[in-house]
């Protein structure tokens, strides 16, 4: 791979709490080697052009369900695998047009591992897309938020569910998901709006059960992702060593302290809030999520209100697949319409989100770091809106999009 040099108008860095101003970037072999005023001209470089353009570490988004389509979930869910995947495909090409270099996906409902198919495909360079790192299914309590026979009551025996009542049921999941090759271990510890049967204010997992989930996630060196919302949840999930808290619908200020002391992660997915309520007003939220919706949405925007004046570590998630990917880039703007400063809001979606993976390769734009790399004209810092309009992606090192040029169309 010939080396590239970056000419930036500014730089945001991933770390730093304004942009740089004016830098060069040059990448070799798709790795950052330099990151200075000047970088020189190497006799063989190709040199991009983007001094009208801020210039940022790709995006990450830790939260997004490839292979769910939330607003038709009784008909795609029974799909086959393979349909799934392809979606999949599909969604993570046109999200990565946003500057999405990296995804975490956070479970599919199938009897089959069509994500980590999916993630080892972009890896042996099968197929284009962003990096995948995978949680494959999300275990449930029977009846729980991810147990879907109250949908499908007569189809169960499908394995559409991940579903256990007892410790020793739930070793054996997780130790399935570690077996073929995930990179997390994602569960569900109370409650959501979009499931049928189940309430986001009541925990679903007993103590020793939770217990059993962390305990055994931990012994496999998986980190433990937890779907919570009731204020109980959260402090369950962290009491069992959960490294991040999806959602925190309800968190109260106990539990953002003790993620503070815990040194985990929220991912509080702000603008699915803004778009269910968008469907509740237009009368079009299915019916079962209304009214825990309902009742509950103004609280959930008080937590995010919370969770924003905290010091808590809040990484850039969104859970599109339950809403569509091409609205998963406003994120940043909700983020900063809960309090965040477009700084942090910006952090959370580069080098905290990057932390909370346990990815030191990315995030960041430094040497040494994978060259994933991503341009827009304007100043996030000044207004973050302009996140929404990259216009140029490159993922280690290799340019997916720029101008005309487009490898994900």
């Amino acid at each position: 791979m010939p080396k590239t040099v970056i000419i930036c108008g500014n730089l945001f860095d991933g770390v730093s709490d304004a942009s740089l101003g004016p830098m060069e970037v040059l990448v070799e072999d798709g790795t950052i080697t330099e990151v200075s005023g000047s970088v020189g001209r190497p006799g063989d470089a190709k040199v991009l052009d983007l001094s009208d353009r801020t210039v940022s570490p790709g995006f990450i988004d830790t939260h997004v369900h490839l292979c769910v389509d939330g607003l038709n979930l009784a008909r795609q869910t029974l799909q086959c695998s393979p349909v799934k995947a392809l979606a999949g495909l599909h969604y993570a090409q046109q999200y990565m047009r946003f500057g999405f270099t990296t995804l975490r996906d956070m479970g599919a409902l199938d009897p089959e591992w069509p994500t980590l198919n999916l993630r080892d495909a972009i890896d042996h360079g099968l197929a284009r897309g962003p990096r995948l790192i995978v949680a494959a299914h999300m275990i449930s309590a029977t009846a729980g938020h991810g147990d879907m026979q109250g949908m499908f009551p007569c189809r169960c025996h499908m394995g559409l569910s991940r579903v256990a009542d007892s410790p020793a049921k739930i070793r054996e999941l997780v130790r399935m998901e570690h077996a073929f090759g995930g990179d997390w271990i994602k569960t569900l510890n109370t409650g959501g709006y979009m499931s049928a049967g189940d309430d986001p204010a009541r925990v679903t997992w007993f103590e020793d059960e939770m217990l059993a989930l962390g305990e055994t996630s931990q012994q496999l060196g998986l980190p433990l992702a937890v779907h919570t919302g009731a204020a109980e949840g959260c402090k369950q999930a962290l009491r069992a060593g959960a490294r991040s808290l999806e959602h925190c619908y309800l968190i109260d200020d106990e539990g953002i302290a003790m993620a503070e002391k815990a040194d985990a992660f929220l991912v509080p997915t702000m603008q699915m809030t803004r778009e269910d309520k968008a469907l509740l007003l237009a009368g079009k939220l299915p019916q079962h999520a209304v009214w825990k919706f309902r009742r509950d949405v103004a609280a959930i925007e008080d937590a995010q209100r919370r969770m924003a004046r905290s010091n808590a570590k809040i990484a850039y998630g969104t859970d599109c697949g339950m809403f569509p990917f091409s609205d998963g880039i406003l994120e940043f703007q909700a983020m900063t319409a809960a309090g965040l400063s477009p700084a942090r809001a910006l952090k959370a979606g580069t080098a905290v989100a990057a932390e909370l993976l346990q990815r030191d390769d990315i995030g960041m734009l430094a040497p040494g770091k994978l060259a994933d790399i991503v341009a827009m004209p304007g100043d996030p810092f000044e207004d973050i809106a302009v996140t929404a309009k990259v216009d140029f992606v490159m993922k280690g090192g290799q340019v997916y999009r720029h101008g005309s040029f487009d490898l994900l169309q």
